[in-house]
């Protein structure tokens, strides 16, 4: 195999390279974005099921070691402390569109971190509605692939406008998510109320927890489909993912509340969140 990569003639890549042509080149990669705490990571088990669950989707196998201590090991291999970690798995090289193996391969790549807590920020983000891309809604919506051009998009409209992220909407133009977190917002009956994941949004870590400490508290949850109108009628709005936890949201052009409600929640959703 002969490579021009970049105006340089590669004539043989590593067995490394080579691993990763498939992932470059058809996309096939599946990924989890974790936090780790002071060395702990508190949801591992959460990514691992979805982690599992998209790699049934997708055919690529799911090695039968791949249990807790393993995803442990290899993790602890590359971060200690405080870290964001990107667990990443594609199909093994052999065919093109028709694969001719399904094991799979995994990289773990990490970037430190400098908080051991989820912490409240300073002020919320500013967002808007992206109108330029939709996202389509079927059986591979709920997962995280490498299937980002739209998201993409979505974050460079967010930054012509002067926004801090971008809302995507789903193929029947009502409302799905953010470029990398979940949304919520509360109503004026004090119901929280957050896209269905028949919507097409990524089945959020933080979303499933965030509904489940509220449902706990007795907190109306709604799950449904939304017009983007709704937005508009919110009493407050957040973001939510398992990096950064919760973040108070804006629309573009309203007045900043006081996130009372949201603070409540963002105390409750356990002992690595802080109030600052």
């Amino acid at each position: 195999m002969a490579i021009n990569f970049n105006g340089n003639i590669i004539r043989e890549l590593s067995e490394q390279t080579d691993a990763l042509l498939r992932a470059i080149q058809y996309g096939d990669t599946l990924f989890e974005t974790i936090r780790m705490f002071d060395s702990e990571i508190p949801f591992l088990d959460r990514h691992i099921h979805r982690l599992k669950s998209g790699l049934e989707l997708t055919g690529i196998l799911f090695p039968g070691n791949w249990d807790r201590t393993f995803f442990e090991t290899a993790i602890q291999k590359v971060a200690t402390g405080n870290a964001r970690i990107r667990w990443m798995v594609w199909r093994s090289p052999g065919g093109l569109y028709r694969p001719e193996n399904n094991a799979a391969q995994f990289m773990v790549t990490t970037s430190p971190l400098y908080s051991s807590q989820y912490e409240w920020p300073e002020k919320p983000v500013i967002i808007g509605i992206c109108q330029k891309v939709r996202l389509p809604v079927d059986a591979f919506s709920n997962i995280k692939t490498l299937n980002a051009p739209r998201y993409i998009q979505a974050g460079i409209t967010a930054q012509q406008n002067g926004w801090d992220d971008g809302i995507l909407l789903n193929q029947y133009g009502r409302i799905c998510e953010a470029t990398s977190s979940n949304i919520f917002w509360w109503d004026v009956d004090g119901c929280l109320c957050t896209p269905a994941l028949t919507e097409g949004c990524v089945a959020g870590i933080m979303r499933d927890h965030i509904i489940l400490v509220a449902q706990e508290q007795g907190i109306p949850v709604i799950t449904k489909d939304f017009m983007p109108k709704a937005l508009d009628h919110a009493v407050e709005i957040f973001l939510t993912n398992a990096i950064r936890g919760m973040v108070p949201a804006v629309m573009y052009g309203q007045e900043m509340g006081r996130f009372e409600r949201t603070k409540r929640l963002f105390g409750d959703i356990g002992v690595f969140s802080k109030n600052t």
